[in-house]
């Protein structure tokens, strides 16, 4: 009787999981990979696997994600889209000129692979594709679910990066595809001359609005990257925090007070793109 039952369950058409879903990794298998070894510290103030959930990341999605730098969130995004998803690591456009830290991100169709081939090794994870705001693939328009900026908007609102980023995220994301913000939070009354991105501060009310502006509907806000010990008005901007310790030098006493402070308190907002 029990072999003519399993042969009866074996002939049934079962629906088969999603490609991405059978191979991609678990968030916790991510977390857990010895390649985020140097980047684990940051977990505890970051909260990766909260803040992807909330921005209703999955494998398999196409995810641009703005100004990747050392590759902090990309060692997660990567893997965890797996091998049906694409991860596109993007750039400002970079003056001819540029020098310093700006001139590192340059060509970085070329440079975000082969920094991506470092970081992950032989590891199966997502097509990782490298672009600056000026040489965007024609290809990848109206394919993209979710544009992710960590930390990152008062850079753009700093250095002039607004129109061009937001207009391309438009013409990059589907109809239904979103744009997910963490960003150091200003008090709601701080002053503007604090507000306007050189001391990596912004209100949430600027934000809702600049993002409306550009056609993009607040979702959802969450608190999961807050920390109501950040008092957000340091002489220093907010690279007075951890990790940058601006100005606490090698002063072991002023650092451990910093630590016990933590990283900045962060807005947490999901927005939709608007027809």
């Amino acid at each position: 009787m029990k072999n003519l039952m399993l042969a009866a369950l074996a002939g049934l058409m079962l629906p088969a999981l999603p490609a991405a879903a059978q191979v991609a990794p678990a968030m916790e298998q991510v977390l857990a990979d010895p390649r985020r070894a140097d980047d684990t510290a940051r977990d505890t103030w970051r909260h990766p696997a909260e803040t992807l959930a909330f921005f209703q990341v999955a494998p398999g999605m196409s995810v641009v994600d703005f100004m990747p730098a050392t590759g902090w969130f990309s060692r997660v995004l990567i893997p965890y889209l797996g091998p049906q998803g694409t991860y596109i690591g993007l750039n400002p456009r970079v003056p001819a000129d540029a020098t310093g830290y700006m001139a590192t991100m340059r060509d970085t169709a070329t440079k975000l692979p082969q920094d991506a081939a470092g970081w992950m090794g032989q590891a199966a994870g997502a097509r990782v594709v490298g672009a600056n705001l000026d040489t965007i693939p024609a290809e990848l328009d109206g394919t993209v679910d979710r544009v992710l900026i960590f930390r990152e908007l008062h850079n753009i609102r700093r250095n002039d990066w607004t129109h061009q980023l937001l207009s391309t995220a438009r013409r990059l994301l589907k109809p239904d595809g979103m744009i997910g913000i963490e960003q150091h939070r200003a008090k709601a009354d701080a002053p503007a001359e604090y507000t306007q991105g050189s001391m990596g501060y912004l209100r949430e009310k600027d934000v809702i609005a600049l993002m409306d502006t550009y056609g993009f509907d607040l979702v959802g806000q969450s608190e999961v990257n807050a920390n109501p010990n950040d008092p957000a008005n340091w002489d220093g901007g907010v690279w007075t925090l951890p990790p940058g310790y601006r100005g606490a030098g090698e002063d072991a006493a002023r650092r451990a007070e910093l630590d016990a402070i933590g990283e900045s308190d962060r807005m947490t907002m999901l927005f939709r793109k608007r027809a």
